[in-house]
């Protein structure tokens, strides 16, 4: 407690203040019943039922000394009053300093007024103030709960995308994600709850890990890719020497197929960097297209002293092809054998009408040897023989199933005559093809 002198001293001092507070008169009067100053200036409290002295003031009015120590109890009541009215809003730390501080100041204060009614206000508050703590607490930890949650669902996202496949992973867009998800690390360190440093070391060191990993990933991808491509470039580079070195050959059947055989080397060779790859490949087309346009001029101009056979050859196919439908066999055999000795003798026609014209006189040829055949199949004794025995037992089967027929009509009996008229149309099918067999 502070000694009555060093009281009286500040007390001295107090009136001299640049400004004081507003005093509600009212609570002013109700203060003062709480206390009196006797002829010396001395200043006593009514408190826990006892009398106590808070100070002297000599030498000033009864009613200012009082005065001065109603403002001292007057500003307690204010703290406290601010105190419940911003509770709702402080933070645990913050409830925690100012109960110790109106405490202390509330215990033996140089002030005159209800200090009784105050204290018993404030252990009121004291209970508010530990369940608002208790709720603050819950919150805050509900809040590094979730925190921890977001930042293990960021470190646990930076494990996945370290872990992924090098020969499969979108090194650009894994990149771009993993930056994002740094951003969204600081963002939660600035303005989300703090984490334990054991708890945030712990996942700050597999994030790091992560990107790390990722990172090293992502060079040794990059070099053995760089070294690969090297090896296709100089794969390519020894083909297009090759392509370049046949382009001028007049070779052309063993060229061609050699250029073939790079072209599959080509192929297995795989990929360099696009770019890279465009220009190696426009080289290598390049050196083959010389010898293709070559090619291509040579057959041109055969083909053009090759046209005169072509026009004798679709001549002759006019004469051959107005033998089909062949009605004489004898005839059109005499007919087509000149036509086919003129075909030889004209020789070799362009490329591109070979097939054309060397199929329309195999049909044509195709037609008379079918028209052959058939003649002598109808002149072979022995198929005719065969026919015509086939075909009277066919009769007689046929003969013997109608009178089986009658019969299961006559008895009524659905299911054999079901069974007889299926037998007897098979039969006649079988009757008429045989026929018509003799007859070609």
């Amino acid at each position: 407690m502070t000694p009555p002198a060093a009281q009286a001293a500040q007390a001295q001092s107090a009136p001299a203040a640049p400004s004081e507070p507003t005093v509600d008169p009212q609570e002013a009067m109700d203060a003062a019943k709480w206390g009196r100053v006797d002829g010396e200036g001395r200043v006593y409290v009514q408190d826990g039922g006892t009398e106590r002295e808070v100070g002297q003031f000599p030498d000033v009015p009864v009613a200012e000394a009082m005065a001065f120590y109603v403002r001292r109890f007057l500003d307690l009541k204010s703290t406290v009053d601010l105190f419940a009215t911003r509770l709702p809003q402080l933070s645990v730390r913050e409830i925690d300093s100012t109960l110790k501080s109106v405490e202390d100041s509330l215990k033996e204060p140089a002030a005159v007024g209800d200090l009784d009614g105050l204290r018993s206000r404030f252990a009121a508050l004291k209970t508010v103030a530990t369940e608002r703590r208790e709720a603050v607490a819950a919150e805050r930890a509900a809040a590094k709960e979730q925190a921890l949650k977001e930042r293990t669902a960021i470190v646990e996202r930076a494990e996945a995308i370290a872990a992924q496949d090098p020969a499969r992973t979108q090194w650009k867009s894994s990149g771009t994600e993993l930056r994002e998800l740094l951003e969204s690390w600081k963002q939660a360190q600035r303005r989300g709850p703090r984490l334990d440093r054991p708890t945030e070391d712990g996942l700050w060191k597999r994030f790091s890990h992560a990107r790390t990993t990722f990172d090293r990933h992502r060079r040794q991808f990059f070099s053995e890719l760089d070294a690969r491509q090297a090896k296709v470039r100089a794969a390519k580079e020894a083909l297009i020497k090759k392509a370049e070195e046949l382009q001028n050959s007049t070779d052309w059947a063993g060229t061609s197929a050699k250029y073939r055989d790079l072209l599959e080397e080509w192929k297995k060779a795989g990929r360099a960097s696009r770019k890279e790859d465009d220009a190696l490949w426009a080289r290598f087309r390049a050196a083959q297209q010389v010898f293709f346009d070559a090619r291509r001029a040579k057959d041109a101009a055969a083909d053009a002293e090759l046209a005169e056979n072509l026009k004798v050859k679709e001549a002759l196919l006019a004469k051959a092809e107005a033998l089909v439908p062949v009605t004489d066999v004898k005839a059109a055999r005499r007919a087509l054998r000149p036509i086919q000795d003129a075909w030889d003798e004209a020789g070799k026609v362009p490329r591109g009408a070979v097939r054309r014209v060397e199929g329309r006189m195999r049909a044509v040829e195709d037609a008379v040897r079918e028209a052959e055949n058939a003649e002598w199949r109808r002149s072979d004794p022995e198929t005719k023989a065969r026919a015509e025995g086939l075909a009277g037992q066919l009769q007689d089967a046929i003969a013997a199933l109608e009178t089986d027929l009658a019969a299961a009509r006559t008895a009524g009996d659905s299911k054999k005559v079901a069974e007889a008229e299926a037998a007897l149309t098979a039969r006649r099918a079988w009757l008429e093809q045989v026929r018509r067999s003799a007859r070609a």
